[in-house]
């Protein structure tokens, strides 16, 4: 139950202003939250492909790694050629004020540098080294993107809360105080309105006299 204010003219403006910015604020919160959700409902599908796209490359590079084991012997050792990833940046985005990750990698020696000699390896491992390294960059567009759901969702979440806030406490309570303050000024506008004609009535019947 809002708590009744003193109804006064200025108190009723206040209150008008107050539901006025309440019902704008839930607009706004409104359309924030479904740009949000669209966002979201696109980067899903997005996942999906990707994490479809995913499950192929890693069942391919594993079949690669297994023939490069028979035809070349275990890869253990080449594997230890290849370096450690360092060329991942992140940069980001922002959806209406919610910071979207962006990550990407340095591609400038991943396929035209294979790291180790190839006296001593045959063309299946060269090709496990292909695959593996597509893997790796199909793994950061899922990790971004797996971000990125969790970061719009958490978002969505937040905002949903503060529109039901306005929606179901704020606004109903502005409402409530608006019609307590109209109605009692009204009430005090007819009391003043018999008061008058009361007194009219008296210097009718004074002048009468």
């Amino acid at each position: 139950m809002a708590v009744q204010a003193v109804p006064t003219k200025g108190n009723l403006m206040n209150t008008k202003k107050s539901l006025a910015l309440a019902k704008n604020g839930y607009e706004l919160l409104d359309r924030k939250r479904n740009i949000l959700i669209r966002e979201m409902m696109t980067l899903i599908d997005h996942a999906n492909a990707i994490q479809e796209k995913i499950d192929g490359a890693y069942e391919e590079a594993y079949f690669a790694l297994q023939t490069a084991n028979i035809t070349n012997g275990f890869c253990e050792e080449i594997s230890m050629a290849i370096p450690v990833e360092n060329g991942l940046h992140m940069d980001s985005r922002s959806v209406m004020g919610v910071e979207i990750p962006i990550l990407t990698m340095d591609e400038s020696e991943n396929y035209n540098y294979m790291h180790y000699g190839t006296r001593t390896t045959n063309s299946a491992v060269d090709k496990v080294y292909i695959l593996f390294t597509r893997v790796k960059e199909l793994t950061v567009e899922l990790a971004e993107i797996e971000n990125s759901v969790y970061r719009l969702a958490d978002s969505i979440k937040k905002t949903q809360k503060r529109a039901n806030a306005l929606k179901n406490i704020m606004i109903p309570r502005f409402e409530e105080t608006v019609k307590f303050i109209t109605d009692a000024l009204d009430e005090k506008d007819r009391e003043e309105f018999s008061r008058l004609k009361v007194i009219k009535r008296k210097k009718l019947k004074e002048n009468a006299e």
